[in-house]
């Protein structure tokens, strides 16, 4: 259920966070919130990740992780971060393209050759640079994390071929990327916040979403939408983001602190990633899902209708350089 905050309550938080952002004792503590649940992949990650900033400055910096949406929705998180109250929180790079452009580019279907491909892009030049587009927003990212690919289930059919998808009401992201996408192969974008979507599948608002494999598990869609068809259209990742008001308030020291352990968090999330992968895909199967594995071929029928999307961008200078630069990383 989506967290809905009441003025008063929200002002609560905001004392709240306000009064333990800083030092006392000589210790600095960092909130950092999310909406994801314990079990997930990210949120192991990021316990991985307090550990070593602990480590690091010897109990001098310490990060105190609120799970599952207890300090509000991630649009929520983000605002926080704005105003400083605070310090940091996950987004999907979908929800960041409204306030750094660069990140639209992550969205984009088919962008990726390969998860190697991403991962060198995500590691490299490229992935350093839009970290820091957001910083304009008050928005920095420190590291992107592994979200997978994005699918399409549904309820009453396969979708094995674009043609499956005409009228169809499909749930996506707060994205213009993700709606331009779904709307190219003929459905109906529906953005919905995800914490509605189970409520949204059992009364028909939707037909279907799209999302990866242990997000379709964890919060039990598979007991409404019976269909998985993993076409992979998308592998949008994960970013962790700080507020770049509680970034300036550190050291140079604690800044290297909290980036060495970001960095080190990164491939220790990709691993937790693919055992939950190949876990929530072995659970939905057990329950009855159909699950389809396109060939390379039968993808490229949904590449291929999409990829008008490509030449959309070349009015927009910055998105389409991004595309020839990642087009071009081997």
């Amino acid at each position: 259920m989506k967290l809905k905050l009441s003025p008063f309550n929200y002002i609560l938080i905001l004392l709240f966070l306000l009064a333990s952002c800083g030092k006392e004792n000589d210790v600095r503590v960092i909130k950092l919130a999310h909406v994801l649940n314990p079990q997930h992949s990210v949120h192991r990650a990021m316990l991985f990740m307090a550990d070593r900033v602990a480590e690091k400055s010897n109990g001098k910096l310490k990060l105190e992780i609120y799970h599952s949406g207890q300090l509000g929705s991630e649009s929520q998180c983000l605002e926080l971060l704005q105003i400083g109250s605070l310090g940091i929180t996950k987004v999907s790079t979908a929800s960041m393209e409204g306030f750094a452009p660069s990140y639209k580019v992550l969205g984009l279907p088919y962008i990726f050759r390969s998860k190697e491909h991403m991962f060198k892009v995500e590691d490299g030049p490229i992935g350093k640079r839009i970290l820091k587009d957001g910083e304009k927003a008050w928005l920095r990212g420190l590291c992107f994390f592994d979200a997978g690919s994005r699918s399409f289930y549904t309820k009453d059919k396969p979708i094995e071929q674009p043609k499956d998808l005409d009228g169809m009401k499909i749930r996506v992201m707060k994205s213009i990327t993700a709606s331009k996408m779904v709307s190219e192969l003929g459905a109906s974008p529906m953005p919905l916040p995800f914490g509605e979507l189970y409520t949204a599948l059992q009364q028909g608002v939707v037909d279907g979403a799209e999302n990866n494999p242990p997000s379709f598990y964890l919060t039990k869609h598979y007991e409404v939408c019976k269909y998985y068809t993993l076409n992979e259209h998308t592998s949008v990742p994960d970013v962790l983001v700080i507020s770049t008001i509680i970034w300036d308030r550190l050291s140079d020291q604690e800044k290297q602190w909290l980036q060495e352990a970001a960095n080190e968090a990164v491939p220790v999330q990709r691993e937790y990633w693919a055992e939950s992968e190949a876990e929530a895909l072995a659970a939905v199967k057990a329950a009855g899902v159909e699950v389809t594995q396109l060939t390379e071929e039968e993808k490229a029928a949904f590449s291929d209708q999409v990829s008008v999307m490509y030449e959309d961008y070349k009015q927009d200078t910055l998105v389409y350089n991004l595309i020839q630069q990642i087009q071009a990383v081997e």
